[in-house]
């Protein structure tokens, strides 16, 4: 008899259901949320397992992959798929989401999330850390503008590279004030700093990556962005099209249709928030800060003739995407003019 498992994975333990295909309850039991206990409750001889499926969540890359080291039949499911499916329950306990997500797998109703690999994890890993550094060295920035304003002291506009000696400037004859000021400036170096070590090793990384570099043929596509879209799609084989990139990192329209009533919203703005906001950004700089013409230019500034400036940026964004992936495929550069332009792009 053929088996079917739920995980529903918390911070120090995991709930698990098993079901047999007829969808009785054959054990529930709680193990601690690490790959080897688990293990050792799914690896018994007496279950026959066909599919165990968990939810898409900040522990599930490291069990899926232990799981499936071990030669378990694991999924990784979409979190607003199983959240739409487990509504239906009255009562949500961790008992109950694993026996919903266990009776998703025994169905076969659950819609499976790609799981990435190592070398993409670490990369992501990498990006995140660079941005919440640099978010953080802006807002002690801002703070410090902020402080300085209840004084009657602007700072005015200054580059990231001046700034420290901006400050000193304007509390030099404030000695109070100033020991206060020197303590946030010494965090706003100290984060630049590490900023600068993290933004160097994506730079190394990308010198030594022949696919970013082929991506930064691209006008616009900097080392940042060709490094995020890599981690993001991780393997691009696993889009049949390349117009399926879009709507995953949440570039196209929301539809919602109903009998005669048909409404075309905004962007769904689903998937990878980091990605879609640097697609978004070079988006911007191809359109308004690139010197040399293209056809992709010429295509976007008569979106922003029609429809207006920000909708052509976020077209824009949504054709880069696609054709990035196009590119990474195909192992082509970017072509400037329509007449070496193949019919699909």
């Amino acid at each position: 008899m053929k088996h079917y498992s739920g995980l529903d994975i918390s911070v120090k333990e995991t709930a698990i259901c098993i079901l047999d295909e007829t969808g009785k309850i054959c054990r529930e039991v709680k193990a601690v949320s690490h790959p080897d206990d688990l293990i050792a409750v799914l690896k018994d001889p007496a279950w026959n397992f066909e599919r165990i499926g968990l939810e898409a969540g900040p522990l599930s890359q490291w069990l899926y992959e232990g799981l499936a080291k071990a030669g378990l039949p694991v999924t990784c499911i979409e979190t607003r798929h199983t959240k739409a499916f487990l509504k239906a329950q009255p009562n949500k306990t961790d008992r109950n989401d694993a026996r919903g997500i266990a009776q998703m797998m025994r169905v076969n109703l659950y819609r499976p999330v790609h799981v990435k690999t190592l070398a993409s994890q670490k990369r992501r890993a990498l990006l995140t850390a660079r941005k919440l550094l640099q978010e953080k060295a802006i807002a002690i920035e801002n703070d410090i503008r902020g402080l300085l304003r209840n004084f009657g002291l602007k700072v005015g506009l200054v580059g990231a590279v001046k700034f420290e000696e901006r400050i000193e400037e304007l509390v030099e004859d404030r000695p109070g004030l100033g020991e206060i000021i020197q303590s946030l400036l010494a965090a706003r170096k100290l984060l630049r700093e590490e900023f600068t070590k993290l933004h160097k090793k994506v730079l190394d990384l990308v010198r030594d990556d022949a696919i970013c570099r082929l991506l930064m043929t691209i006008p616009g596509v900097g080392p940042v962005v060709a490094l995020a879209y890599t981690a993001t799609i991780d393997i691009p084989e696993r889009f049949t099209h390349s117009k399926a990139v879009g709507p995953v990192l949440g570039l196209t329209p929301k539809l919602n249709e109903s009998g005669e009533s048909k409404r075309v919203g905004r962007i769904s703005c689903c998937g990878d928030d980091m990605m879609r906001s640097l697609l978004y950004e070079a988006a911007q700089v191809l359109l308004t800060l690139s010197k040399k013409w293209s056809w992709l230019k010429a295509w976007a500034m008569n979106i922003a003739k029609r429809r207006g400036r920000q909708k052509a940026i976020v077209a824009l964004a949504r054709r880069l995407a696609v054709i990035m992936h196009r590119m990474w495929c195909d192992g082509t550069e970017f072509y400037w003019t329509r007449e070496n332009l193949p019919a699909a792009a």
